[in-house]
């Protein structure tokens, strides 16, 4: 039996950059971004691509949060459909970020190309698949609300949808030829090395500790080093830590695990997801499924691996695979990783501009590979320019959200009891 190991499968089959210095003295910067993930170094390349100088701070590694952690689909839009994106912001403002985010997956792949990225990127949509009858009014309700917008969006039913799944439990499927998927870390090194390559200056293990007014620039300080700069970019999502900010205060803190195979070959298993495709589903604990390009099999759902037993992981993940895909026998399941999510309570970003020259966003509710990318190149924009227009979405309010840390506990136990009932075939 193959050793289960906790690590992410991203980390193994990236190539491990050059290091990057530990922040050791006092620079100066026109920006200084803090978070080199997605939107922190999509926002700095736009800047760098203007002249401007930027130096970006991560109290980790290139790529160690949510962006080099994630399932790694390109999904068009946000968690809600379209038309309650609408309700919930007011028809313009809804329609403004439905067509931004309508757009995102095109940005996603044109940046890569740009750049050269080497990122296992496929354009070849993404699956959202109905596990009963209410799933599937779901996914027609969500058809029609796209396409009504001019989506490239196909119902899949019958025969044609167990093709593209790969097995004949899923009812429906929601085919989005917008989206596509990557290797979500190899994507995060891209944009740093492009970063690099235009000048911009990264340090790792560099945390932030202070960040405060001095005079007309912004003093940001780390335990070696400081930058001091005109303006500030903060971008650390669901990774914040310290005391420097109250940005936690605006999301509660959800986990996504994936469970990963040994490469998997054969007849059955090119019939797995055989078009390309990442796939989600309409189950309350969502799960998601995909292929990487050496032919692993990759299981996901809300919440947390990282404080279960080995003997739980195999057990939940044979139980998917067997009810899926039974054609492929006995799998050999060989990592298992959990990364986190800010989740907000109606599942939309918010933009912050706390201060005069500072400006944050949160709450991407696990959709940051595309909304990270065109977050990022907004607000870098937004800081050129002053132009609110530039911004999928106005800046809110400060109302921190109450009782983050309990809605976090009482999420996380009914995942884990969902999956315990996966586990003992109560439910599926």
């Amino acid at each position: 039996m193959t050793q289960l190991r906790e690590e992410c499968l991203w980390q193994h089959v990236t190539p491990k950059p050059a290091d990057t210095a530990v922040l050791d003295a006092a620079l100066k910067a026109d920006v200084c971004v803090i978070g080199a993930g997605i939107t922190g170094l999509c926002a700095a390349l736009q800047l760098l691509e203007q002249g401007v100088r930027v130096v970006v701070l991560e109290a980790h590694e290139v790529g160690h949060g949510g962006s080099g952690r994630n399932v790694g689909l390109v999904n068009a839009g946000t968690w809600i459909p379209p038309d309650e994106v609408e309700a919930t912001l007011g028809e313009a403002r809804g329609i403004r970020l439905n067509s931004v985010l309508g757009q995102a997956p095109a940005e996603v792949f044109a940046l890569i190309a740009r750049y050269g990225i080497d990122c296992q990127a496929h354009n070849q949509g993404t699956l959202h698949m109905a596990h009963n009858a209410s799933g599937v009014a779901d996914l027609q309700s969500r058809h029609d609300q796209w396409r009504r917008r001019g989506a490239a969006v196909e119902l899949l039913r019958g025969s044609e949808c167990a093709e593209y799944c790969g097995t004949d439990k899923i009812a429906a499927a929601l085919l989005d030829r917008r989206a596509g998927t990557i290797n979500p870390l190899a994507y995060t090194r891209g944009l740093a090395a492009a970063v690099t390559r235009l000048g911009g200056q990264i340090f790792s293990r560099s945390a932030v500790e202070v960040l405060q007014r001095q005079g007309a620039s912004w003093l940001v300080k780390t335990a070696q080093g400081e930058v001091s700069a005109n303006q500030v970019v903060i971008s650390t999502g669901a990774y914040t830590e310290g005391e420097w900010t109250d940005l936690k205060q605006h999301f509660f803190r959800g986990y996504y695990f994936q469970v990963a195979s040994t490469p998997l070959q054969g007849a059955a298993a090119d019939s797995v997801l055989k078009h390309g495709q990442g796939s989600w589903d309409t189950r309350t604990v969502l799960s998601s499924i995909r292929r990487d390009d050496q032919g692993r099999l990759l299981l996901g759902s809300l919440g947390r691996l990282d404080n279960k037993p080995a003997w739980f992981i195999r057990r939940w993940a044979d139980r998917i695979q067997q009810h899926y895909f039974p054609a492929l026998g006995r799998v050999e399941w060989a990592m298992h990783w959990t990364g986190c999510i800010d989740f907000t309570p109606d599942h939309l970003m918010r933009l912050f501009e706390p201060a005069a020259g500072v400006v944050a966003v949160t709450g991407y509710n696990g959709r940051g590979n595309t909304t990270g990318t065109v977050v990022g190149r907004a607000l870098a924009e937004y800081l050129l320019k002053g132009d609110t227009s530039s911004l999928p979405l106005p800046f809110s309010p400060a109302k921190p959200l109450r009782g983050g840390a309990v809605r976090s506990g009482f999420y996380e136990t009914g995942f884990s009891l969902y999956h315990a009932g996966q586990c003992l075939r109560v439910v599926l």
